[in-house]
């Protein structure tokens, strides 16, 4: 299973400041440098943290995957087909929220979801969308032209009965299961922490699982490199 490792709060440190660091762009570096597949940002409309000029250099500095989290608006959708990242993941955003609060409900938003994937598609961007852990909506993912789902998993890590944490856990399961069947990649997302990783690294049909805050949170603490590299270790589980 690959990590993506989700720089959006080395930003949200900078932003208290409104200074120039700490530099999320040399954050990604170091979770490279660890051994981070990847690395993913949200580039939200109110630009709370993550700006411009982050996406602007770290799509000329990541050496893999460089994934674009976004809403599907005309303003995201130009900067994408300029910037041309190496992925882009389709995402709701609510106004005022603190963070994605659930999976893209693609059949309410298909019109712009779907342009939006054949825009990106068109330009030879790969398309994720994020969505629930379900199997009606990776349906729909893959009727919509995307090539990946990324699978909320926030439910499952915020569960506080082992039952209902087993629950969700089966839920993601399953939709992975359905995603490999209708060729869709199945990645993973959302409030994973060092503490509830492995029994989602245990899902063979996931590839990838995206985590941002925790590992940032261990970061302060220990630095990028360790931090990195005490989830990888986690993430593979097989190791």
């Amino acid at each position: 299973m690959r990590l993506s490792v989700n720089v959006d709060h080395v930003a949200t440190i900078r932003q208290a400041r409104m200074t120039d660091e700490p530099d999320p762009v040399w954050a990604a570096a170091q979770a490279e440098l660890a051994g981070a597949s990847g690395i993913t940002v949200h580039l939200r409309g109110d630009r709370r943290h993550i700006g411009d000029r982050d996406v602007e250099i770290l799509r000329k500095t990541v050496a893999g995957v460089f994934n674009l989290e976004m809403k599907a608006s005309d303003e995201m959708l130009d900067i994408a087909t300029r910037i041309m990242p190496d992925m882009v993941t389709l995402v709701p955003e609510g106004e005022g929220e603190l963070t994605t609060q659930g999976g893209l409900d693609i059949m309410a938003e298909e019109g712009a979801v779907r342009a939006g994937v054949e825009r990106l598609r068109n330009k030879g961007i790969a398309v994720s969308i994020f969505i629930d852990p379900d199997v009606v909506q990776v349906g729909r993912a893959k009727a919509v032209g995307a090539d990946i789902v990324e699978l909320h998993t926030g439910i499952y890590a915020d569960a506080d009965d082992p039952d209902d944490a087993q629950c969700e856990l089966e839920k993601v399961r399953v939709a992975g299961i359905a995603a490999a069947e209708m060729g869709l990649t199945a990645h993973g997302g959302h409030g994973l922490t060092y503490r509830n990783i492995q029994p989602i690294a245990a899902i063979g049909e996931i590839d990838e699982v995206s985590i941002g805050h925790s590992i940032i949170a261990r970061a302060v603490l220990v630095g990028m490199d360790l931090a990195v590299r005490e989830m990888l270790a986690l993430v593979d589980v097989m190791g």
